[in-house]
C-alpha cells in the first residue's frame, strides 16, 4: 500500500521515491513487525491472560515444565498480525507469491488456532483430531503447489518454466531432478506438499521451550530473504547460477517483516516465557519458510539451514519407529531438546546451544550459493 502512495508522492518531492528501493522496504518491512510486535505484544498477553487461554502441559513430558501450566498462548497471532501488517504496507501488492506466503499464512494459522483452542476449551494437550488437521494441512500445502506450478506454466519461456518446478542440488550447477519433465505437474506438487507439511510439523515439534523455535525461525527466514533476493534479481542470479525468478524479489520483503515481527515475539518469549507462540504460530510459520524454499528452488539449501528443525522432526521419527518395532528408545525422550534436559542440560543450555547451531547451520546454508 505505502509503496504505491510513496510512488505517487515521489512525483512531487524525489526522497519519497527511495522508497521503491528493495532493500529498503526490506529493511522498514522489518522494523513495522518488531514495532507491532513490540508496541501490541503486552496488550495481547494481558488479554490472553482475561480469556484464560493458558498452555496445557502434557503429562509426560519433563516434570520441570509442570510449572508453565497457564502461560498464555496463542501467542502466534501476534506474530502473524505483525507479518500480515508490515507485508501489507510494504510489498508490492500485485506480486502472486506474496499473496500465496498470506493465504499460506491463514490457511496454517487457522488449523493451528483451531487446535490450540481445543485444548484449551477441554484443558487437553490432544488438541484438534489429527485427520481433521492434516486435512487442512493438506489442502494448504496442495494449494501452494498448484498456484506455483500454474503461474510457471503460464512464462513465455520454457527455461523459465523449468527452472521454476526443477530441483536445485546445491554445490552441482548441472545436478537437477526434472520435476517439470513429469505431466501435470504431479511431481512438483507432490514435492511441494511434502517440503511445506514437513516444515510446518517440524517447526511445531521445535516449539517445547522458551524461545527454543522462534529465534531458529529467524535466522532462517534471514537466510531465505537473501535467496529470495538474489534469485529475484537476474545480475545476481547469472553470477551465482541461481534460477532467476522474478517474484522472488517481493518475497524478500515476507522474509524481512517475519524476521521484525520473530525479534519482537521473542522478546516476550525469551525464558521466562511471558507468552508461548502456540500451533497457530509454528505450524504457520513453518509453513511459510516451506513455500518459501520452493520459490526460490532452494529447498535443499532450507534443508541445510533448518536442520535444527530437521534434526528434531526425525528425533520424533526415529523414537516412535524405534518404540513400535524394537519396543526399545533411541532417546530418554523425544524431541530432541527434551532428551538434553533429560540427561541434565538446563533449559536455558539447550536453547541457547540449539541457537548457536542454527546460526552455524545457516551460514553453511548460505555458502552453498558460492560452491556451485
Amino acid at each position: 500500500m505505502l509503496v504505491w502512495l510513496f510512488g505517487w508522492l515521489g512525483q512531487y518531492y524525489s526522497p519519497f521515491s527511495a522508497v521503491s528501493s528493495l532493500t529498503l522496504r526490506a529493511l522498514l518491512a522489518v522494523v513495522t513487525a518488531l514495532g507491532f510486535s513490540m508496541f501490541f505484544g503486552r496488550p495481547v498477553i494481558n488479554h490472553l491472560r482475561e480469556l484464560k487461554y493458558g498452555q496445557a502441559i502434557r503429562n509426560d513430558g519433563p516434570q520441570s515444565h509442570l510449572s508453565k501450566t497457564g502461560t498464555p498462548t496463542m501467542g502466534g497471532v501476534l506474530i502473524l498480525s505483525a507479518i500480515g501488517v508490515s507485508t501489507l504496507l510494504w510489498a508490492r501488492l500485485t506480486n502472486p507469491y506474496v499473496w500465496i506466503l498470506l493465504v499460506v499464512m491463514v490457511i496454517f494459522g487457522a488449523v493451528g488456532w483451531a487446535d490450540d483452542w481445543l485444548k484449551i476449551k477441554y484443558k487437553n494437550p490432544t488438541g484438534l483430531i489429527a485427520r481433521k488437521k492434516y486435512f487442512w494441512l493438506s489442502v494448504g500445502a496442495l494449494f501452494v503447489g498448484a498456484s506455483l506450478y500454474y503461474i510457471a506454466t503460464q512464462q513465455a519461456d520454457m527455461a523459465t518454466t523449468r527452472q521454476m518446478q526443477d530441483l536445485l542440488f546445491p554445490i552441482f550447477k548441472n545436478w537437477m531432478i526434472p520435476f517439470s519433465a513429469i505431466p501435470f505437474g504431479i511431481g512438483f506438487i507432490i514435492f511441494t506438499y511434502f517440503v511445506i507439511n514437513g516444515a510446518s510439523n517440524a517447526v511445531n515439534l521445535t516449539d517445547g521451550l522458551d524461545g527454543l523455535a522462534i529465534l531458529p525461525v529467524v535466522l532462517v527466514a534471514a537466510g531465505l530473504g537473501v535467496m529470495s533476493y538474489v534469485s529475484g534479481d537476474v545480475r545476481f542470479a547469472d553470477y551465482l547460477h541461481v534460477p532467476y525468478i522474478a517474484y522472488n524479489s517481493e518475497v524478500t520483503i515476507v522474509c524481512g517483516a517475519m524476521i521484525g515481527a520473530g525479534l519482537g515475539f521473542l522478546w516476550f518469549n525469551a525464558h521466562p516465557a511471558q507468552v508461548f507462540m502456540g500451533d497457530v504460530g509454528a505450524l504457520a510459520l513453518g509453513a511459510m519458510l516451506g513455500t518459501i524454499a520452493v520459490m526460490t528452488r532452494q529447498e535443499i539449501a532450507f534443508a541445510i539451514m533448518g536442520g535444527l528443525f530437521v534434526a528434531e522432526a526425525l528425533s520424533v521419527m526415529l523414537q516412535v519407529g524405534s518404540y513400535k518395532l524394537r519396543k526399545k528408545r533411541v532417546f530418554r525422550m523425544a524431541p530432541l531438546h527434551h532428551h538434553f534436559e533429560e540427561i541434565g542440560w538446563k533449559e536455558t543450555q539447550v536453547v541457547t546451544r540449539f541457537w548457536i547451531i542454527a546460526i552455524v547451520l545457516v551460514v553453511l546454508g548460505l555458502m552453498t550459493l558460492k560452491l556451485r
